[in-house]
């Protein structure tokens, strides 16, 4: 496999019910833009001159890096949340860090606290100017539902 570093990056979230917990999750990623795509699980570094972008059509089948946040749940009437947030400094050519996180709770609150965990990151690396993308999602369990958020990288 070919490893380039990426030049873009975007996020995405989404929600979904399943039969199964595995069906769930592959929903929301249908429901996230990004499920017909084999993800490759990162840790949360955004590379140097790496720039966010609104989407990017990527081929069906491809291979994508992606620091994601999940949650699955099967208690009925629970809500439950996935939020991402990309901190990039102004400083192109220092990394960026990607935070993720989820939890029973709504979207306000995981979102909050994802942006907090990625002003940390900042911090710990001395890095005072920069600015933080973030989204997340939530959604009310039926019988199985599955909450997602996830930071795509890109050529």
């Amino acid at each position: 496999m070919n490893f380039v570093n990426p030049k873009r990056f975007f996020i995405v979230s989404g929600n979904s019910e399943g039969f199964s917990k595995l069906n769930s999750f592959d929903c929301a990623l249908l429901n996230a833009k990004i499920g017909n795509m084999n993800l490759i699980k990162i840790s949360s570094i955004i590379p140097p001159f790496c720039h966010p972008v609104k989407f990017i059509k990527i081929p069906q089948g491809s291979f994508i890096p992606v620091a994601y946040a999940s949650i699955t749940s099967d208690m009925t009437g629970q809500y439950i949340s996935a939020g991402v947030a990309a901190a990039k400094p102004t400083d192109d050519s220092l990394p960026g860090v990607i935070m993720e996180y989820s939890s029973n709770g709504r979207k306000k609150e995981i979102e909050e606290i994802v942006r907090s965990m990625a002003e940390e990151a900042m911090r710990v690396r001395n890095i005072t100017s920069y600015n933080i993308l973030s989204k997340s999602c939530e959604h009310r369990v039926k019988r199985i539902g599955t909450a997602f958020a996830a930071v795509v990288l890109w050529e």
